[in-house]
């Protein structure tokens, strides 16, 4: 029985998510490997965190290209992490190809409720009169939800002191416990404190608003022209079969159409999007040019790798 456990394992699609257990991402793709296990395809979920991702893209990029192991992959592991680090063990465009998107989620600023201005519009004229008034947070100085707002705040001319944390849940701590003003983040961590009234979302930078803050105005309603999404796709070992590939891209593109598992996706704060792998290959390019200027224009530290 244990041998043919064992192959059983072996013969499981393995989704490499790059994040502890019990996080968004994590949540959202146990919720799609349970899905893809029920219509036949067995999926097991594997966390490897650590160094920004590059535990599990370099365990990927390291297995067999037979399109049984396959990396949770994002903007981090796939562009940012060639400006922060000095060396990577993989290289993000020789080493991988592209499966599919799975999901997105708009990056928002949530601020506290008893703050002078209720949305990004006043919080715009407020920062005018008040220049570095305003402390902003963020999860980190190279994640999205830090570069789309300081690249917002330059387009206007107004600053904030931004306040990196080390992660998503001490930044929230800090908003709740009036250490920062504002923060940019994603929908998940924010979204229980927004309900119970601590919280408003001042801004969703997404085309259209959020269903689980159907109150909160989008950016663009707002007069800004600006769009940015922390978004997670699929990649697998170059050299994986084309006839692999698009089984897997079939697979998931099935599931993440489904209306039941778009709202069950949507009750964690996730987006369901899909797609060709030849659109991933060319978003994750667009990406790349759109936010890599502006991470290289933070000036960070390189770290070793």
């Amino acid at each position: 029985m244990a041998t043919l456990g064992t192959a059983q394992a072996q013969q499981a699609t393995r989704l490499i998510v790059p994040f502890p257990a019990g996080g968004g991402t994590d949540q959202y793709v146990r919720l799609l490997a349970a899905e893809l296990t029920k219509r036949g395809m067995q999926t097991v979920v594997e966390n490897k965190p650590g160094a920004s991702g590059i535990v599990a893209a370099d365990h990927v990029a390291r297995s067999r290209p037979d399109g049984q192991t396959v990396l949770v992959s994002s903007l981090g592991t796939l562009a940012n992490n060639t400006v922060l680090y000095d060396k990577l063990p993989y290289d993000p465009r020789k080493d991988f190809a592209p499966v599919t998107q799975i999901a997105y989620q708009p990056a928002i600023i949530v601020g506290r409720t008893d703050l002078p201005y209720k949305n990004i519009k006043e919080m715009v004229e407020y920062a005018k009169k008040n220049p570095g008034k305003i402390n902003r947070g963020s999860p980190g100085a190279a994640i999205l939800t830090n570069l789309a707002p300081m690249s917002f705040e330059k387009s206007l001319g107004i600053s904030t002191t931004h306040i990196p944390f080390s992660g998503d849940a001490p930044a929230v701590q800090a908003l709740l416990g009036g250490n920062i003003d504002i923060h940019g983040t994603s929908i998940t961590g924010s979204l229980p404190h927004i309900r119970s009234g601590k919280l408003r979302v001042l801004g969703v930078m997404d085309s259209k608003r959020m269903p689980q803050v159907p109150e909160a105005p989008t950016f663009k309603e707002q007069g800004f022209d600006l769009e940015a999404t922390l978004w997670y796709s699929l990649s697998v070992p170059a050299g994986t079969p084309k006839d692999s590939i698009q089984k897997l891209n079939k697979a998931v593109n099935e599931v993440i159409a489904d209306p039941a598992f778009v709202e069950r996706a949507q009750a964690i704060g996730m987006e369901p999007r899909g797609g060709t792998p030849e659109e991933l290959d060319q978003f994750v390019r667009t990406e790349a040019d759109r936010w890599l200027p502006v991470l290289q224009s933070l000036n960070l530290p390189k770290q070793g790798q």
